[in-house]
């Protein structure tokens, strides 16, 4: 038998959010080693991470070393899909230059290649993993080329992580994502993607499972994240049998104990301006957005321009918000 814990986009920051009202980085704190105590306590064999693990890419290295002894303290390896944040500029080829290459470096966690699969084998049960790093094109382009394990080895239980906006019910349009019933014929056992906060829960059908158990972090301003939960995986593979059960992380207090309503509610309001005053903007010039991950995918999506110049502009584009330092990141 083995068993493994899966967590996702804990969001690693060192200041709090504006729409919360307790101080976020010991509150985080406080899940992660809760959650690690509970991997040692189950005596998992493995603890996987579905991306987002900083909430940016040059965080600093005083909050990542406080973070850093929290996850060292697991007794069993932790392995690790790169999210959004982080890197930089949604470019999985810069994680060297990022606080979660140097995590992978100094043997904390493990980042999974996309090209080369992780075999664990235990009492004569192989288990592959494999994982895509969220990029440019995620959710955009053929499904199988993201959603589908590349490299499938003669494992008994293929497990493929995808940090991406794998949801139940489509998106706004413009809004790139992937529908669950999509992808049921990926030839994982068990997919479990991350990004989409809110997650989805554990879905099975004939034997094989996708799954995101939503965010451990809480650190946007949706109406939703006041009802859910914080939660965690806990999986067991025995021969082909797979088992899967969510469980809550205990000391995460309430969204109306920590998230601020009045905030919220300016937010709404606020956001209602925003809207009403990039309708301008894009009325009177050739901007589509004002927002730098947006104008990314964005230069991503383009259909009738050269891949090399798309490329050439993307690659520039890292390297501007790489350089780019805010001293307030919110």
């Amino acid at each position: 038998m083995m068993k493994f814990l899966y967590v996702t986009d804990t969001h690693i920051r060192g200041t709090t959010p504006k729409n919360r009202l307790d101080v976020y980085v010991d509150t985080l704190k406080e899940k992660l080693v809760e959650v690690v105590d509970l991997a040692n306590s189950e005596k998992v064999d493995l603890i996987l991470h579905g991306g987002d693990v900083f909430d940016r890419p040059d965080l600093s290295p005083n909050v990542v070393g406080q973070f850093a002894k929290i996850f060292m303290k697991a007794k069993m390896p932790i392995y690790v899909v790169a999210g959004n944040h982080d890197t930089f500029g949604h470019n999985p080829e810069t994680i060297s230059r990022t606080m979660l290459g140097l995590m992978d470096s100094f043997g904390v966690m493990t980042v999974i290649d996309q090209n080369t699969p992780v075999l664990i084998e235990k009492d004569g049960l192989r288990v592959q993993i494999t994982g895509q790093p969220y990029h440019y094109d995620l959710d955009q382009r053929d499904p199988k080329l993201d959603y589908y394990p590349s490299n499938v080895t003669d494992a008994d239980i293929l497990i493929h992580m995808v940090h991406s906006m794998l949801v139940e019910k489509a998106l706004p349009e413009g809004v790139p994502h992937t529908m669950i019933d999509h992808i049921w014929g990926t030839t994982a056992d068990i997919l479990f993607t991350g990004h989409f906060h809110g997650g989805f829960g554990i879905k099975e059908r004939n034997g094989k499972y996708i799954c995101n158990p939503g965010a451990l972090a809480r650190v946007n301003n949706h109406w939703s994240e006041i009802s859910r939960k914080p939660k965690v995986v806990i999986g067991e593979i025995k021969g082909r049998d797979i088992s899967l059960k969510e469980v809550s992380i205990k000391c995460a207090r309430l969204g109306e104990e920590v998230l601020d309503r009045t905030f919220l509610e300016k937010a709404v309001h606020q956001e209602e301006k925003l809207h009403s005053f990039v309708q301008q903007v894009k009325e009177s010039s050739q901007f589509q957005s004002l927002n730098m991950s947006d104008i990314i995918l964005e230069i991503a999506s383009l259909k009738n321009v050269e891949e090399k110049v798309k490329q050439e502009a993307l690659r520039r584009m890292t390297i501007v918000e790489e350089f780019w330092k805010e001293e307030d990141y919110e």
